[in-house]
Order: C-alpha cells, then structure tokens, then sequence
C-alpha cells in the first residue's frame, strides 16, 4: 500500500485548508484511514480516521471544525480543514491499516504511512 498525501500550507487563524490522501496498491488489509498530526515536542496524535464503511473518529479538539470524508471509487480520504487555530500547527500524516477497536488511536496500529505535510496557522 502507497500512501500519497497532498495539501497543506500556510493560513491565518480561521481559514481553511483540504489536505487529501490517495492509496494505491493492494487495499485488502486495510480498514482504516486516518489521519495523524505531530507538532513539535510532541507525540503524534490521532486527528480523524474513516472506516472502510464510512465510520468517522474525531479528536476532541478538532470535533465540529474538521470533516473527514472518504471517495472509495478513488481511494482517496480528504480532510476539510476549517476554522484553523495556531494550535492545528503540525506535520501531518496520512495512515492506514486495520486497528483493533480498543487500540484505534495508536499509530502502531496504522502499518501504512503517507508523507507528511506541513500546515501551518499564523495567528
């Protein structure tokens, strides 16, 4: 499975970005796709993810401002980014895999990995 991220850049507080993820390869071990965050300093955290049947997770802090859809004819997930605070400034990875349920944040659980791409917000 290849993991091709695009998007990201820089906006000022309360913008919108999409940062989009296409897969490519054999998909029958995958379930999930997500997408991760790490700011600096900081451990990598679990931004949204979709399931294979349309099941979205969000982080409390991103709940109501991010949307996480999934076009299952391209495989491709799009992350619709808005009302961008300072603190959304992060690396951000596409991932995908099949996590177990009690386990679905761990980005070991996640055995595909996209390149990151950098969103930044100017206050």
């Amino acid at each position: 499975v290849q993991l091709q991220a695009y998007g990201g850049g820089l906006v000022q507080a309360g913008g919108s970005l999409r940062l989009s993820c296409a897969a490519s390869g054999s998909l029958i071990s995958v379930n999930n796709m997500a997408w991760y965050r790490q700011a600096p300093g900081k451990h990598r955290e679990l931004v949204a993810r979709i399931t294979s049947v349309g099941v979205t997770t969000y982080a409390d802090s991103v709940k109501g401002r991010f949307t996480l859809s999934r076009d299952k004819a391209k495989n491709t997930v799009n992350l619709e980014m808005s009302n961008l605070k300072p603190e959304d400034t992060a690396v951000y990875f596409c991932a995908a895999g099949r996590p177990i349920i009690s386990a679905i944040s761990r980005p070991s659980m996640y055995g595909y990995w996209g390149q990151g791409t950098q969103v930044t917000v100017s206050s």
